[in-house]
């Protein structure tokens, strides 16, 4: 079956999505295919804190109704280490602040707006294949419930994450990749168990990182330190509970990390990726198809709503005018924001967990580091800039 439309989006994560309603909000039809089932894409647990311009795009769209009534708004973080925390007050220090809301919570935001406006979403799909965006013709290729369809289109959107098949579709050479591995990873539960602080938690300790997070009053959301070569059977409750304690523990003994049912564990390894540029003719990557980050700095989904809103702004330019201007830069502008996540999210995450191959010198100038960091009102305040969002182009 032949189909036509102004923009194919592949993949419905959180980019994939909210581009299908901006394009809508701006009068651009647009198809959106996922190759996974809506279940999974609805309960697939990923990101939870939203910058605030992440916040402000969502609303400005008329898409944040149930982020407002549920979200948890936070105005700083703790940053603690040799038993002793130290608050980041973001509200104090730029005026700003952050809201916890799970990704998997936002999806479904964007998937009820999508069907409530009867905008064309296809789930589990299959041989997804994207072709002709170096040529000027654009057309996708896939199967649904077993028929063969392609969609011919103006321009395709690669939304489909690190793993998708858009990227790959580049011609070779055309790509320049840049990667980093770190040497551990994070043990990771979701637990029902109401949050052990009201705002999150970063914890450095002579056995490994810790963070406590949460989704909602009644849901943490934490992570330990482990190795990338870990498997979830290493850990049993009882281990990360223990190891969660310790880690956070304060000097005075009186922190308590509250345990519950744990109802989803994962390990999550830990790297950063680049892929420039972050287009090739008509075809626009965005989201974990063009970056990956380390989650310490809590940049990877809002990473993936900016992309999108660039990628709308310059889309909607050219149906309205013509101008190519915003297409042809907008590998560059959403670059010089995924770097700059990149340097942030490096810097967090080198801060805060033991290398194994650290020295006790590299041990002590990291305590220095966190002793510098907590005492400066400058260091604090760049941290809290970066943290809450630098502003959108």
């Amino acid at each position: 079956m032949n189909h036509r439309t102004q923009v194919g989006i592949v993949g419905a994560g959180p980019a994939g999505l909210f581009l299908s309603c901006l394009l809508a909000r701006a009068g651009i039809d647009s198809i959106v295919l996922e190759n996974r089932s809506r279940d999974y894409v609805e309960n697939r647990i990923r990101a939870g804190v939203l910058e605030q311009g992440t916040v402000d795009l969502l609303n400005e769209a008329g898409l944040g109704a149930r982020m407002r009534r549920e979200g948890l708004a936070h105005a700083g973080i703790e940053i603690r280490f040799d038993g002793r925390g130290h608050r980041i007050d973001f509200r104090a220090l730029t005026g700003k602040a952050i809201t916890v809301y799970g990704q998997h919570e936002l999806v479904k935001d964007l998937i009820a707006a999508r069907l409530a406006e009867g905008r064309p979403l296809h789930f589990e799909v299959s041989d997804v294949a994207v072709e002709g965006f170096d040529a000027g013709a654009p057309l996708i290729r896939y199967k649904n419930d077993g028929e063969s369809n392609e969609i011919a289109c103006d321009f395709i959107a690669g939304c489909d994450g690190f793993h998708g098949i858009c990227r790959p579709s580049v011609p070779q050479g055309v790509l320049t990749m840049y990667e980093r591995s770190y040497p551990f990873a994070w043990m990771g539960i979701l637990a029902e168990a109401p949050p052990a602080s009201k705002e999150l938690i970063y914890a450095h300790h002579e056995r490994g990182f810790a963070l406590l997070s949460m989704r909602s009053p009644t849901l943490s959301r934490l992570y330990v330190q482990c190795g990338p070569a870990d498997d979830p059977v290493q850990w049993p409750d009882e281990r990360i509970w223990d190891e969660l304690q310790r880690r956070a523990a304060t000097s005075d003994g009186r922190f308590r990390v509250r345990q519950g049912a744990v109802l989803q564990k994962g390990i999550t390894p830990m790297r950063s990726f680049v892929a420039e540029p972050m287009q090739c003719g008509r075809l626009f990557l965005a989201g974990d198809a063009a970056h990956i980050v380390p989650p310490t700095g809590a940049k990877g989904m809002n990473l993936a709503v900016a992309d999108v809103h660039y990628l709308a702004q310059a889309l909607t330019a050219y149906y309205r005018s013509g101008a190519m201007d915003l297409l042809e830069g907008y590998s560059a502008r959403c670059l010089r924001r995924a770097w700059k996540a990149q340097r942030f999210s490096w810097w967090m995450t080198t801060m805060l967990h033991r290398h194994p191959e650290d020295s006790p010198f590299d041990q002590r100038r990291q305590l220095a580091e966190l002793e510098y960091l907590t005492g400066s009102e400058a260091a604090m305040r760049s941290l809290a800039e970066n943290y809450v969002g630098l502003p959108l182009e």
